[in-house]
């Protein structure tokens, strides 16, 4: 494993994709930053971290077996890399909220960015970009996060986390690589925030709907469960969990 330690810098995810642009990257190639001036989540949304209190990578893997409408599964595969980190480290009450924020007691504790690689409609590679608060304890105007020594009130070695982390995505991208799909979708369903559980949901209109999260398609879409037994699909952009 190849790890590109940075000071400072704007995204890892950035820097390591224009990396594989300029040269052939083996798997696993990490890019870890101390801070982040432009850490993106999903969404748009921008991802704040104290200096050298939290992880924040950025790993490059070879994707070319998978098809294009399993792209999900990559996101499947590093919610259970960190989630297996995480209970592993202790830390208790870890649920994925879909499609790959890691909650620990219902709080943000790591979110996932992934920037996939594809030339003439095939997947070829993938950036997976992760965030996981380890030892800061004070997120200013952000409520519902949490980090490793909120949650258990010790402080953690960042490279250790680190290696722990990818030695369990090599894991669950060893098992999609022997095409044990429905065991990876199984894992990360029965790791789902709220699965079989009364929620409420607002649509891209934002009109408030009731229901059960059931699971998710391969594509990735959201499964819920509606009034009149009927289980509608939805992709990121037409649904938002509300608890």
């Amino acid at each position: 494993m190849r790890i590109i330690k940075l000071s400072a810098i704007d995204s890892t995810n950035t820097f390591l994709r224009q990396l594989s642009n300029a040269e052939a990257l083996k798997d696993y190639t990490v890019v870890v930053a101390e801070s982040q001036t432009n850490g993106r989540g999903q969404m748009g949304t921008v991802w704040h971290s104290e200096k050298s209190k939290n992880l924040m990578a950025s790993v490059f893997l070879d994707v070319s077996f998978l098809a294009i409408e399993d792209s999900f599964y990559i996101s499947m595969i590093i919610s259970l890399a960190i989630s297996k980190t995480l209970k592993g480290s202790q830390i208790k009450a870890i649920k994925v909220k879909w499609p790959n924020d890691i909650l620990a007691d219902q709080k943000k504790i790591s979110g996932v960015l992934i920037e996939n690689v594809i030339k003439n409609n095939r997947l070829q590679a993938t950036i997976i970009g992760f965030g996981l608060n380890i030892n800061q304890t004070h997120f200013e105007n952000l409520p519902n996060a949490t980090s490793m020594l909120k949650a258990s009130g010790r402080l953690y070695d960042l490279d250790e986390i680190l290696h722990v982390v990818i030695t369990n995505l090599k894991h669950y991208a060893e098992m999609l690589k022997r095409g044990q799909f429905a065991s990876i979708k199984e894992l990360y369903e029965a790791n789902l925030f709220r699965k079989n559980k009364p929620s409420t949901f607002e649509d891209a209109e934002g009109v408030l709907f009731s229901g059960f999260i059931k699971g998710v398609s391969n594509s990735g879409h959201l499964q819920v469960l509606v009034e009149d037994a009927v289980i509608k699909e939805f992709d990121l952009k037409e649904v938002r969990l509300l608890y």
